[in-house]
């Protein structure tokens, strides 16, 4: 395949841009312990001309899906100078973004969807316990009606957006060649049958956020959690490396485990459809954002994430083109695939991708709903350890919290 170009942004002096503060890099945690090992992926190497290489990347990410759902990827064409501007856009956002447009723009995640702005308290539209969250995504609207975004970002779109389109047509693709050629299939399967498009962000959607630092009372009630334990509903996840050890997965051990910082590395999960179209052989990532360590405690975590999404209307079973899932068979004894192909093997239509991703986004509960987040509503104890119950379209997802 061609050599890959990297990033090309705009120019973030051009006449009409006001001036941006770089990033305040916050510094990492000095604390050593609980931290998981991830395998690093060099993205470069996809471009090399030695067969060899290229199927030993494939060998490395083929073991790391499998076992974690998590990975680092890193050489995927960012330069570690463009990335820091886009976190001080990301910082522009939430320091510069009006109270009239945060009223104006905010979030209906009723309808399925996060676009817009979230306020810091909770996971509703209706206001309730601070949870010290603010947002702001974009869907395709955003990048097509400039009046959905913020004033302030006003200037500043076309890097926004370029960077964004980057990550979906350039990253994302090239890893979805990766994934297709674990499964056996083209290079181009996953990206042509599966991966959504028509926006820079297809019907995905792209995030800045911000994670304030929480009063006593708000620690309490959720525990440490700032979201609960989940595995995304999506294609993948490219979530951007930061100092303030907050996310955590899931490990073998059982035990939830802070993800070390990485400067300029993306942290990739695997979501939930990727687990299903596999037929199980890629696990979706179970991952938690935590309190951070105890010297990170009073600080912000600032956070850039894109989420990649499939076609909507596809109703998602396992590739059975796939000569990995011909030979082996799929994986039945994990995670939602296993839910799937129960109804499949019943005969009852799964739900489609739309359907999957909007009703959890509608039906979401707050880390400080101690109403719901008790066993008996929402939780339940197995084999000592406290999960999350929820059923949609008659499928039952099982979560550690």
């Amino acid at each position: 395949m061609a050599p890959s170009a990297p990033f090309n942004p705009p120019a973030p002096d051009a006449p009409g841009k006001p001036y941006v503060e770089p990033w305040n890099i916050p510094p990492v945690t000095k604390q050593t312990e609980n931290f998981a090992e991830l395998t690093s992926i060099d993205l470069s190497l996809l471009d090399s001309e030695d067969p060899a290489v290229q199927a030993d990347l494939v060998k490395q990410v083929k073991r790391a899906i499998r076992e974690d759902g998590f990975l680092f990827l890193e050489n995927y064409g960012v330069s570690l100078e463009q990335l820091h501007r886009q976190f001080a856009l990301a910082q522009y956002t939430h320091t510069k973004m009006s109270q009239e447009d945060k009223d104006r723009l905010l979030f209906h995640p009723d309808t399925g969807r996060w676009a817009g702005y979230k306020h810091p308290y909770g996971f509703k539209r209706h206001k309730g316990p601070a949870d010290g969250i603010e947002q702001f995504n974009w869907y395709k609207e955003q990048w097509e009606n400039r009046d959905l975004v913020p004033e302030c970002l006003q200037p500043f779109l076309d890097e926004i957006e370029a960077f964004s389109t980057y990550l979906t047509y350039s990253v994302n693709k090239r890893l979805l060649t990766l994934f297709s050629r674990v499964l056996e299939l083209p290079d181009d399967w996953l990206w042509d049958n599966v991966q959504s498009k028509g926006s820079p962000t297809g019907e995905g959607y792209f995030r800045h956020a911000i994670f304030r630092p929480v009063q006593k009372e708000t620690q309490e009630a959720s525990r440490g959690l700032r979201m609960h334990g989940h595995t995304d509903f999506g294609l993948t996840t490219l979530l951007f490396s930061v100092p303030i050890s907050c996310l955590q997965i899931w490990g073998h051990d059982e035990q939830w485990h802070y993800v070390p910082y990485k400067p300029g590395a993306l942290v990739i999960n695997i979501g939930e459809t990727l687990e299903i179209v596999s037929g199980g052989h890629f696990k979706a990532t179970r991952h938690r954002v935590f309190k951070p360590p105890v010297d990170q405690l009073n600080s912000e975590r600032l956070s850039i994430v894109q989420f990649n999404s499939s076609i909507g209307e596809l109703r998602m079973t396992p590739a059975a083109d796939s000569p990995l899932i011909q030979r082996e068979g799929c994986v039945e004894e994990q995670g939602v695939y296993k839910e799937f192909k129960r109804l499949m093997d019943a005969g009852v239509p799964v739900p489609t991708n739309s359907q999957w991703r909007e009703i959890q986004i509608a039906e979401a509960t707050d880390p400080t709903d101690t109403v719901r987040n008790s066993i008996g509503q929402d939780q339940i104890m197995l084999d000592g350890k406290l999960f999350q119950k929820r059923e949609y379209f008659g499928v039952k997802v099982l979560l550690p919290v």
